[in-house]
């Protein structure tokens, strides 16, 4: 899987996107996150809406996508308030969300943390806290623990950051 490569997401590859996201979906619930997702997220019209602003990626090898991520560049709304901690930076950030892949390649969010920090030095993302293997691999990515968020349907995730710092 040395070929992959990440592009924007486009129409022509939502039936792809939404059989990812219903892997990844079936796989929170074998590994003891059934409640991050539920059987509908993220909903079709918000992907739609992530290809449309162009804030939706996928890393395809060949003429086959094996994941999928939103990466947004500024300001996210649900990060505006952190509790039992606080952010390391308020300078401009890129946030990574709805990471999903098929199963069949590996590295897959080590490249879209590569990928996303040749576009800013500063990223975010959260996670739930059942959510173990997340956890796992965003901290390996360098991230550090900074509190609780609330997504938007007021359910807690944990916030995470990564500063590069220039000349370290």
């Amino acid at each position: 899987m040395q070929s992959l490569h990440i592009i924007k997401a486009k129409m022509k590859d939502l039936p792809r996107i939404l059989e990812i996201y219903a892997y990844a979906r079936n796989f929170m619930k074998e590994t003891g996150n059934a409640s991050q997702w539920k059987d509908d997220f993220p909903p079709e019209h918000l992907l739609i809406s992530d290809i449309e602003d162009g804030n939706l990626y996928v890393m395809k090898e060949a003429d086959t996508i094996h994941a999928v991520f939103a990466f947004l560049l500024g300001e996210e709304p649900t990060y505006s308030m952190i509790e039992q901690g606080a952010w390391l930076s308020d300078t401009e950030y890129g946030t990574l969300h709805r990471i999903a892949k098929d199963g069949t390649a590996h590295g897959i969010f080590d490249r879209i943390v590569l990928f996303c920090g040749q576009k800013t030095d500063h990223l975010r993302i959260d996670t739930h806290r059942d959510n173990h293997v997340m956890q796992h691999l965003i901290r390996k990515n360098g991230f550090l623990e900074c509190g609780i968020i609330h997504v938007a349907d007021g359910s807690p995730r944990i916030a995470y950051e990564k500063v590069e710092q220039a000349g370290l």
